[in-house]
């Protein structure tokens, strides 16, 4: 297991707080946003996505 905000796009990740918590899927989309944050894209196998803070989410 590893710390979260450690996921990097084609990663499978759960989602551990915020929201989505509890959520999973394959990260798409890593972008630092203009506050500093890094953000995720995930998408569910069901083929919904959300957008989720890296820190919030880790790899499976």
């Amino acid at each position: 297991m590893t710390a979260g905000g450690t996921v990097r796009d084609g990663d499978l990740c759960e989602v551990i707080a915020g929201t989505h918590k509890g959520r999973a899927g394959t990260v798409e989309d890593w972008k630092l946003s203009k506050s500093g944050h890094a953000t995720i894209t995930v998408r569910e196998a069901s083929g919904e996505r959300f957008k989720t803070l890296a820190r919030n989410a880790r790899k499976l």
